[in-house]
């Protein structure tokens, strides 16, 4: 329905030529800016009536779990179950934070969710069979775990934007017999405020994405990334953060590009990075964190993603 949507907009109403760089483009910004927004309404709204019911005492006690790393493992562990793109996914990672969960643990979630889940999982095995998914998913939660507890360790709380965690209960509803009327109140509330704080960032980081996906050719990626080529896995991360999907849409893009000649672990490098650092995730994250943090956040992660391209590489040639 969204994509008969808009591609009428785009070719009917706009007048824009079907099957050109110009049209791609468009028809991209259009239908993706359509999906993420009521995505990011419904997920909001879904999240804020699930937390009206828990008590941020037992969110922060179930995932703030005494054994040390165990809360991490745990969230990248959720973060595999819920289906989520980023910026879907950055909701329920907010409400980590408003329960008081450790900053490291929200992050090893926010890694986790877009990379991982079972609709990616079910396409790699179809496409590469058992051993390249099994591998897909142990480095993606290598990387999660890892990723949360060195931004746990650094202690960089403090350039979180205040707003994030500005109250410990997070404006939740307390009594569980209040009426549902109250819990929609809520959870309107709370969508409504978010989204006027992320919108501007989430069309910026759509359009930039929609013109690389429009007037960027698959075949660049497979030109410059080609196999043997020793910069190749960097080069195919640097190239996948601007773009946005989920896991379950870029994988049949892979797919073409191991067909044109691009190693398979430069492929999943560049995966990992369109699903786990899209610039819309930071253009939502813009307003949630500072600029230093998303740095950390980014380098960590990319440093993760590169050695597991390389290592995949390495791996999969002998």
């Amino acid at each position: 329905m969204l994509k008969i949507f808009a591609d009428w907009l785009t070719y009917a109403i706009f007048h824009i030529a079907p099957k050109t760089l110009l049209g791609e483009a468009v028809n991209f910004f259009v239908y993706d800016t359509i999906k993420i927004f009521l995505l990011l309404v419904v997920i909001l709204f879904a999240v804020s009536i699930i937390r009206s019911f828990l008590p941020p005492k037992k969110i922060r006690r179930i995932l703030s779990h005494e054994k040390k790393y165990f809360g991490n493992v745990l969230a990248a562990l959720l973060g595999i179950v819920t289906p989520f793109c980023t910026c879907s996914a950055i909701p329920l990672f907010l409400g980590f934070l408003e329960a008081g969960v450790p900053l490291g643990i929200t992050f090893s979630f926010l890694v986790a969710s877009p990379m991982i889940n079972e609709v990616a999982l079910v396409l790699l095995l179809g496409l590469f069979g058992w051993k390249i998914s099994l591998l897909y998913v142990a480095s993606g939660l290598v990387i999660a775990i890892f990723s949360g507890i060195v931004i746990g360790k650094l202690k960089v709380e403090n350039l979180v934007e205040e707003f994030a965690h500005k109250e410990e209960d997070g404006g939740l509803i307390k009594s569980s017999e209040v009426s549902w009327k109250k819990r929609v109140d809520y959870a309107r509330e709370y969508t409504q405020s978010i989204l006027k704080k992320v919108w501007p960032y989430l069309l910026i980081g759509i359009g930039i994405g929609a013109f690389i996906h429009g007037y960027v050719p698959t075949d660049f990626l497979a030109q410059y990334a080609g196999n043997g080529k020793w910069y190749a896995v960097p080069l195919a991360v640097l190239i996948g953060i601007p773009l946005y999907s989920n896991a379950a849409g870029i994988i049949p893009l892979v797919s073409v590009l191991t067909e044109k000649g691009v190693s398979l672990g430069t492929t999943l490098a560049f995966m990992m990075a369109v699903t786990g650092l899209s610039l819309p995730e930071f253009m939502i994250l813009k307003k949630v964190m500072k600029p230093k943090l998303i740095a950390i956040f980014a380098g960590i992660v990319g440093i993760g993603i590169i050695f597991t391209g390389y290592l995949f590489n390495l791996v999969l040639e002998k």
